[in-house]
């Protein structure tokens, strides 16, 4: 549960304005008709964390696609008889989405359908393009007509240019990946393959498995993968086309090597899921090494370690077993609280925090408190949490948080689009502790960040934190464009 919200600003009803995890995706290919929705609907399930304003299912039935998306969550997208109404099949594609780049509404659910003359393709998309204002104009240049406002839209439509000029759909995806710029996994299933595709940088998490069957799956963490009882196989290089079909499996590295890599290392922060696995290394380590980096970086003399649940809680841990001061647990964490949730008044919006964390004050009255987040965005929802532990009567409240500041807009699938609006832009650390109420604060460094993931070999990409951007960047910044000038357009049509 980030810290954020922007000091003495009031969110809007229903706008939680945490940090959100952009989207999940998941394909499977079977030799044999099966009931593909099923899976896809578990693996989906097991990404919720991923995304949740709404969720996508395609089956492709031997080239016959049946779909059905909607804004919610994954349980209430696909009540049992709609997703008995898609069959069987031997491919399925699914999508979970927090989107960066449009609106939640209805227009923009994935996976993305296009009908092209030589069949139909479904596309899933996790993460963000740099270059997707550049393409979308030459696009409506050429007379293309986009239904939705997102970049997955686009890349969608390069692969049906493409595709026209080459013989197979792995040769256009290959094609269009010279064309695209920025953070795609995306998974595609075609009438007879499904394709998996990490850009260069592999920006974001992609792996593959088995089902005992021999069927392929793909997902973007490997919870996934164990939802449907695959076997976790490898994860997809950045750079790399796995195509699987009728013949086997087949991999394309071409564009591996071109860039170099880039994982998110906010993935292994708060994205992912803690018992994921990404790129060789256990979320779930990674995050009490964090904690252990800030036991080391900011020591401080306490009587207790508490995490703010849930993506704090491993980093407490890491920081209570280095320290060696015992760790509890501080908070009790309302799980029927989600992102729906509506505060229809001011008063209620404030005391929103109450609703979905309550401390234990048989934990913290009367303790040194070494308090635990993954993050500070903006500040208010965080001075509200410590707020809480004052009142259950924490003597001293010490904040250590397992990331950098953030300083920089996110152009790659993380919801932070404006640097003006991040506290650390504004304040020095002590100006923070000092505004959200804590005795201190220390974060952790850039150089510490970088080792959280011991098994990765990999380079990491910490660009909001000041770390430098691995590729070009629009000069547009405003990554709801295309949806404002639909907005305006909309507005205009109803006068």
């Amino acid at each position: 549960m980030a810290c954020t919200d922007l000091d003495k600003a009031a969110p809007a009803a229903g706008d939680d304005r945490h940090l959100h995890e952009e989207c999940g995706v998941f394909g499977i290919y079977s030799n044999v008709t099966a009931d593909v929705a099923s899976l896809a609907y578990y693996a989906l399930y097991a990404l919720q964390h991923r995304g949740q304003e709404s969720a996508g299912i395609v089956v492709n039935d031997d080239g016959l696609f049946r779909s059905w998306r909607d804004v919610g969550l994954v349980s209430d997208v696909f009540p049992k008889e709609r997703l008995r109404s898609l069959g069987l099949g031997n491919i399925a594609v699914g999508h979970v989405r927090y989107g960066t780049t449009g609106s939640d509404n209805k227009r923009n659910v994935q996976p993305i359908l296009v009908n092209h003359y030589k069949g139909r393709m479904a596309l899933a998309h996790n993460g963000n393009l740099t270059n997707s204002q550049e393409l979308r104009l030459q696009l409506e240049s050429q007379g293309s007509i986009f239904h939705t406002t997102t970049d997955s839209e686009v890349i969608a439509y390069i692969i049906v240019q493409e595709r026209l000029k080459h013989s197979s759909i792995e040769e256009a995806v290959s094609a269009a990946m010279d064309r695209l710029v920025g953070a795609y996994s995306l998974v595609i299933s075609s009438p007879s393959k499904l394709i998996a595709v990490r850009d260069p940088h592999g920006f974001r998490p992609l792996c593959m498995g088995r089902l005992k069957d021999g069927s392929v799956v793909f997902a973007s963490e490997s919870c996934g993968l164990d939802a449907v009882g695959a076997s976790f196989e490898r994860d997809i290089l950045p750079g790399e086309i796995v195509v699987a079909d009728k013949n086997g499996v087949k991999s394309d590295r071409s564009h591996c090597g071109i860039a170099p890599r880039r994982l998110c290392v906010f993935e292994f922060i708060y994205f992912a899921r803690p018992d994921s696995v990404i790129d060789g290394s256990s979320v779930h380590v990674a995050r009490q090494r964090a904690g252990a980096f800030l036991a080391l970086e900011h020591p401080v003399q306490a009587d207790i370690v508490i995490g703010v649940p849930d993506s704090g809680l491993d980093a407490a841990m890491g920081y209570a077993r280095q320290s060696g001061i015992p760790y509890g647990m501080g908070f009790i964490k309302n799980k029927y609280i989600g992102r729906t949730f509506i505060s229809p008044t001011q008063d209620m919006r404030e005391n929103e925090v109450n609703i979905k964390l309550n401390p234990i004050r048989s934990v913290v009255e009367g303790k040194r408190v070494v308090l635990i987040d993954d993050s500070i965005v903006r500040g208010t929802t965080c001075r509200r949490t410590i707020d809480l532990l004052r009142k259950a009567g924490a003597k001293e409240i010490h904040m250590r948080v397992s990331a950098p500041p953030f300083v920089s807009e996110c152009y790659y699938g993380t919801d932070i689009d404006d640097k003006n609006k991040l506290i650390a832009n504004h304040h020095t650390i002590a100006e923070i502790a000092e505004i959200i109420g804590v005795d201190s604060l220390g974060y952790l460094s850039l150089s510490d960040v970088v080792k959280l993931a011991d098994h990765t070999e990999s380079g990491f990409c910490t660009a909001c934190f000041g770390g430098g951007y691995p590729t070009s960047i629009p000069q547009d910044s405003n990554k709801d464009r295309f949806e404002c000038k639909i907005s305006e357009r909309e507005k205009q049509e109803s006068v």
